[in-house]
């Protein structure tokens, strides 16, 4: 696709000045799990690993999400499962992500460091699943599908972080249940569980599939994780299957009072340098930036935001761009990223399209600041309210215009200030 270079675009638009921009430093309040390996191993003496035959196989699921030390737990929880006499294999637990193929899921869990040979066990990253069963949501009847691959092992155990999701809010949210419901549904799944969401409520459907799901599948548990917000591990928790959906609620709100968030919520542009699926389902936690844009779900009240610049993908992500549609701008290098494949297969499993949407794109930095700017209308460089971060999980350090400075609060440090340049239209700070 051709697009517009600067030659169309810079003479329909006057040049901007730049606000001042100040570098700062972020921390609030937190906790820190001291030894996470050592609690992962407390934590699952809890399960009842007792009741399985010696020798017999423990599915491990782990979904896509860049979790603090996955591949760490992970690992020590396959070491267990092997002291403990038992055989871990490791099955892909993300849905239809990797463009729902297995070669591209087991790339994602490589990704994350998440090898055969770096977790110790085999990974069988198969995309075949087994209806288990049909469920009445709220009227609508809905099927249940499992892995294959998990099904043929002799317990289950998945491993997951609770934390507030992308899309929905409610008792149950991201974690361990819907690694269930809709992770180790695979891609059919995964769409027959948003076909539904997306009508009844996500929360509702949740509800229903999990113990659709424990009635069939030999489910032990699973392993818990809450980050704080420096995006580590503050809380790790075993709970058994048939304690989930109890437990879950307060991991959740948990994470919610810890999770990395901005320190300011009136922002007129905010520019994120990369996005992708290992930083959040949705490319940029919808949370920092206030935007699902998914049907019959409001976007959330806080953080009000004018516009957003979304200026490329992560490496990590293989270019699955899922999420760009949030962006009102990006620009050509980003398009340039894009796995289209990739995309619309993460995208038409959610059914939420609206993130697959390509916004107005820019041939560089210079002239997609300069559109962002316009749009605003009115634009003063002394009082535009800016912020640019790295991605919405590294929020211990960014970039604000020094109109914002007042309103950041005891927790921000200002550590140096900051000039915007450009060079051939990329964007620098000197």
């Amino acid at each position: 696709m051709d697009f517009p270079d600067r030659a169309d675009i810079g003479p329909l638009i006057e040049p901007q000045g730049s606000p001042p921009f100040a570098r700062v430093s972020y921390d609030p309040p937190t906790s820190t799990l001291s030894d996470p390996l050592s609690t992962t191993r407390s934590e699952l003496n809890r399960l009842a690993l007792d009741d399985l035959e010696p020798g017999a196989t423990i599915a491990v699921g782990v979904g896509s999400r860049g979790i603090h030390r996955i591949a760490d737990v992970t690992a020590e929880t396959v070491s267990y499962i092997e002291d403990r006499g038992f055989e871990p294999v490791v099955v892909p637990a993300m849905g239809s992500h990797g463009g729902a193929t297995p070669e591209g899921q087991r790339e994602i869990l490589a990704a994350l460091g998440l090898t055969e040979e770096y977790v110790g066990a085999p990974i069988d990253a198969r995309m075949d699943v087994e209806t288990l069963d049909e469920v009445d949501v709220d009227g609508m009847t809905t099927p249940v599908y499992f892995s294959t691959a998990a099904l043929e092992a002799d317990a289950v155990l998945v491993i997951n972080r609770v934390k507030p999701h992308t899309n929905f809010t409610g008792s149950l949210e991201s974690g361990l249940c819907k690694m269930l419901a809709v992770g180790l549904g695979k891609q059919r799944g995964a769409q027959a569980f948003h076909s539904t969401a997306l009508d009844r409520g996500y929360v509702p459907t949740i509800e229903s599939l999990v113990p659709a799901i424990r009635d069939s599948v030999p489910l032990l548990g699973g392993l818990a994780l809450v980050e704080n917000f420096h995006e580590e591990i503050g809380v790790i928790e075993a709970i058994d299957g048939p304690s989930l959906e109890r437990r879950e609620p307060a991991l959740l709100e948990r994470a919610r009072e810890e999770m990395a968030t901005l320190p300011v919520d009136d922002i007129d542009l905010l520019v994120v340098d990369e996005l992708g699926k290992e930083i959040s389902g949705a490319g940029m936690d919808t949370n920092v930036i206030g935007r699902y844009r998914v049907l019959n779900a409001p976007d959330p009240e806080t953080p009000s935001i004018d516009l957003i610049y979304a200026r490329g993908l992560t490496e990590a992500t293989s270019g699955n761009g899922n999420g760009i549609g949030l962006a009102d701008i990006t620009r050509r290098e980003a398009v340039d990223q894009l796995d289209l494949k990739k995309t619309y297969a993460n995208a038409l499993t959610s059914g939420s399209l609206s993130k697959a949407k390509l916004p107005a794109v820019a041939p560089d930095d210079e002239l997609a600041l300069r559109v962002a700017l316009n749009a605003l209308g009115g634009y003063d460089p002394e009082t535009a309210r800016v912020v640019w971060i790295e991605n919405t999980t590294d929020l211990a350090e960014f970039r604000v215009s020094e109109a914002l400075l007042s309103d950041l609060g005891e927790s921000v440090t200002v550590l140096e200030r900051e000039r915007l340049a450009f060079d051939d239209g990329t964007a620098s700070f000197e």
